[in-house]
């Protein structure tokens, strides 16, 4: 089934979650764009029966599609595949969004709206409107200095660069060498955000609150959050380069 908006959710141990998230969202888009989305679930292998039961959801609603991989490869890697799975199927915007509820899928006709003017829509905690709730200090320093500290070395004004509840045009995906971004989770977000604005694609942010979870276990830690941000000048070094890369690959437009 092809349709023009795809929202992408990746899970590994979701089980407890999975089936309300993706009703709510499926509830939130039938709203705002009746008849054409589409959910696509990429689970990786995971243990607790997750897989299983998106199987069952995609049995139930038709607008429900699962991609199984083999094993856990990181929440980028996950995206990439969605992404590319989706692309291959004629998406035209392309939807990021956490499977435990720390994105309300509420937000979503929010984001497609802002998406009728704008190539890249990022969910931002930091704009006004926006926050975080049911965080310790420590998890707020370590978002709030992050963002700063990668905001400083890529020069950009994007407040919440970090952020994983995002809407993407498919031109966007197409211009900045998929393949080669990187996969870890904070720098993932970070890279395709930072491609994108490089690239001359427009950026614009609407308030979201972020919710821990309240079910399951977390993905991310202070210390996973460190070590991504080692690795901001390293993908800074190497995205003009995926442009460069990305641009030379498509065909002269007289051969379109």
């Amino acid at each position: 089934m092809n349709a023009a908006i795809w929202l992408v959710i990746p899970t590994y141990n979701e089980a407890e979650n999975l089936a309300n998230v993706v009703r709510a969202a499926g509830a939130e888009l039938h709203t705002a764009a009746p008849g054409r989305y589409r959910v696509l679930i990429v689970d990786d292998n995971s243990p607790d029966g997750t897989g299983a039961i998106a199987d069952a959801i995609a049995g139930e609603c038709t607008w429900v599609e699962v991609l199984h991989r083999p094993g856990k490869a990181g929440l980028g890697q996950a995206y990439l595949a969605g992404f590319t799975h989706a692309l291959a199927h004629g998406a035209e915007l392309l939807i990021e969004m956490d499977a435990d509820f720390s994105h309300d899928p509420r937000y979503l006709p929010e984001l497609l709206a802002a998406a009728e003017d704008a190539d890249l829509v990022l969910g931002s905690r930091y704009v006004a409107g926006g926050g975080v709730r049911d965080w310790g200090l420590l998890r707020r320093l370590v978002s709030r200095g992050g963002g700063l500290y990668a905001r400083t070395i890529l020069g950009v004004g994007v407040r919440d660069l970090t952020g994983g509840f995002k809407c993407v045009r498919r031109e966007v995906l197409e211009a900045i060498d998929l393949p080669s971004l990187r996969a870890e989770g904070y720098v993932f977000q970070i890279e395709v955000t930072y491609r994108a604005l490089l690239a001359g694609f427009t950026v614009r942010e609407v308030p979201i609150v972020f919710a821990d979870r309240t079910v399951g276990t977390s993905k991310m830690s202070s210390r996973i959050a460190l070590e991504a941000m080692l690795l901001v000048p390293v993908m800074k070094r190497g995205a003009s380069a995926a442009l460069d890369r990305a641009s030379a690959a498509k065909p002269p437009e007289s051969a379109v």
